[in-house]
């Protein structure tokens, strides 16, 4: 690893602490008009490394579209209404002339680029440019990220009374700074569709470049301490060794670990060694719970989202059940029917999410939790301890009460044990086993997909019966009853190797009438006029989407394409994997990002089984 001086970043003119905001912008301009990723990485090297250290951190947070990261919760409280008054504000043009324009275009974004070159068009004209300049004035400050952050932030923070007017005063004057092509990003940042799609994983390779660093060490880090904002400061202040303070700590989530799955208790058994711990899958929520040392508890999703606020009587269900200072566990929360004890689908359990009326949705959609995993108590890090040693320190502070388990399970050794407890959750409303390593090796491995679990759920016999979670990167139009909504979507399995993802159906059964609109709602902010930079593929539709939105999709079968990449000659060359008759179930995935949906090596996993089937049943 090389030292801090090797690995700094050189500063332009070697004492700033700020930058430029239109040097953000051409680069920002440039990564939209690429359909590169290596580009789009080089692009975001060459920037990163010409940021003084003080506002690297704002430099990424902007580019990733958060002023601070998710799990935070910060938000602007701005929608496309307030923006339109601050350039209404800004420019003196009429509120109602910037809607009609914003009906037209559609891209908040490029109204604000027209209706700021407008405005200097206008001004130019009644010759007050040249006035200023003459009296020895300036018309325009210069924006800078630090000012274009700070003031962002302090919109964010505005509250009470009188909240609305300045947030809508402080935008202004940033609109009011602004040339026409540094409006255009400042707005589609305030509405939260920047329409950029920089994944994490970029980040990453452009910090690895620019400062020296083994990417699996930033990697490690990040999983650790998923803030590419602190990470790139630390780097750039401390330098890589810096890297090494960073450290599993209640209240900051680390990334979740992740499963593999197969289809059958004996492949299972022998991917682990011959025993597993097996436990029930519950169709619920998987969240992760801290408690820090100022006892505040904070309930954390998938996406690292903090969700303390749908589930105040999970926090009060922890606090009676966990008896430790400080603590980082993991569960499943469950929405179950008060009257029956049976449980509730997962789509049910998203009415939590609702940021009002939350008394009124505990009591109609009640929960459980059932823990699975502990991987911090009272000082300890218990992430390197092997599995049965860390559900020994769980079941060592727990006490198990009405509304708070630890999750049903058993060690089993035997093809038909290990079925028979399948078969015994599944009849509990589960959607099968998670079964885990208890070797010594296994290891709480933040962040990574591997076979140290492994969810068993249904056989894939000669027809594809488990469920895929895919990504939404395209859509075609719809005819007949849809015209004028989507009819199809194109969607993509991820693949972490690469931090691409590869296209494997077109599907467009499956959705209500309900669901057509609300997708055409959900989509449009990720809407983009080319294919994106970490999208592979051969069909062409009429949208492009930034790969943000998840749904669970199923299917008859895998089969070989020539149209679609996933998996592209993995199996025979020229052709990639498809899900043959796709189907929409009815779930969208919002509690998973892209990465952490179906990857492209589990897809084909499927096919060799499903073919292994296939042949086995055709001698049979």
């Amino acid at each position: 690893m090389s030292n801090r001086a090797s690995s700094q970043p050189s500063q332009p003119q070697g004492q700033e602490t700020d930058m430029k905001f239109s040097e953000i912008v051409k680069v920002l301009e440039a990564i939209e008009a690429t359909t590169q990723r290596t580009t789009m990485a080089k692009l975001l090297a060459h920037l990163l490394r010409k940021c003084p250290p003080q506002v690297i951190d704002k430099v990424i947070y902007f580019i990733l579209g958060d002023l601070r990261p998710s799990w935070e919760g910060i938000e602007l409280g701005v929608g496309e209404r307030l923006t339109m008054r601050a350039l209404s504000y800004a420019s003196g043009i009429p509120l109602k002339q910037i809607e009609e324009l914003y009906k037209k275009l559609g891209d908040l974004g490029e109204v604000a680029k027209r209706v700021i070159a407008m405005k200097q068009q206008k001004a130019a004209q009644q010759g007050t440019i040249l006035a200023f300049l003459q009296s020895g004035k300036q018309v325009q400050r210069e924006l800078t990220i630090g000012r274009v952050y700070d003031t962002l932030m302090q919109i964010a923070k505005a509250t009470g009374e009188g909240a609305m007017d300045l947030k809508v005063k402080l935008l202004a004057s940033l609109f009011s700074d602004a040339k026409p092509e540094e409006a255009k990003y400042i707005a589609r940042f305030v509405v939260g569709r920047l329409r950029l799609g920089i994944a994490d994983m970029t980040i990453l390779d452009a910090l690895a470049t620019v400062f020296k660093v083994r990417r699996e060490d930033l990697e490690k880090a990040y999983h650790v301490y998923p803030d590419l904002g602190y990470i790139a400061k630390l780097l750039a202040e401390k330098g890589p060794q810096a890297l090494q303070e960073i450290k599993v700590t209640p209240g900051i989530p680390v990334q979740p670990m992740l499963a593999e799955r197969l289809s059958s208790a004996s492949e299972i058994l022998a991917k682990l060694g011959g025993v597993a711990l097996c436990e029930y899958k519950y169709d619920g929520e998987r969240a992760q719970i801290h408690r820090t040392k100022d006892g505040k508890i904070k309930i954390f999703s998938r996406r690292l989202e903090d969700l303390t606020h749908a589930y105040p009587d999970v926090v009060k269900y922890v606090e009676e059940a966990i008896k430790a200072r400080e603590y980082i566990v993991e569960g499943e929360i469950v929405c179950y029917d008060p009257d029956t004890g049976e449980f509730r689908p997962f789509q049910e359990l998203m009415h939590r999410r609702r940021k009002h009326n939350i008394t009124e949705a505990m009591k109609e959609y009640p929960v459980k939790l059932f823990l699975f995993d502990i991987i911090y108590v009272d000082g300890q890090d218990l992430t390197n301890l092997p599995l049965i040693d860390r559900r020994r320190r769980l079941v060592e502070v727990f006490t198990p009460t009405e509304n708070v388990e630890i999750a049903r399970w058993r060690i089993l050794d035997s093809v038909e044990e290990v079925e028979k407890f399948f078969h015994e959750a599944i009849s509990q409303e589960c959607e099968g086993l998670v079964c885990k390593s208890v070797k010594m090796d296994a290891i709480y491995e933040m962040g990574s997909r591997g076979w140290l679990w492994i969810k068993y759920k249904r056989d894939y016999r000669s027809e594809l019966t488990d469920t895929l979670d895919l990504v939404v990167v395209g859509a075609f139009y719809g005819r007949g009853r849809r015209a004028g909504k989507y009819g199809a979507l194109l969607m993509a399995a991820y693949d972490p190797d690469t931090d691409m993802f590869y296209t494997v159906c077109k599907v467009g059964s499956g959705f209500t009438d309900e669901d057509l609109v609300k997708l055409q709602q959900l989509l449009e902010p990720y809407k983009i006029p080319h294919k994106h930079p970490r999208v592979v593929s051969k069909l062409e539709p009429d949208v492009w989407f930034v790969p943000a939105i998840v749904l669970e999709i199923v299917g008859a079968e895998i089969t070989l394409s020539p149209l679609h990449t996933c998996a592209m000659n993995m199996v025979k060359p020229g052709f990639g994997l498809a899900i043959r008759f796709p189907r929409f179930t009815g779930r969208y995935r919002l509690d998973k990002k892209p990465e952490q949906a179906t990857t492209v090596k589990e897809i084909y996993e499927m096919y060799l089984r499903q073919r292994k089937i296939k042949i086995a049943e055709a001698k049979a």
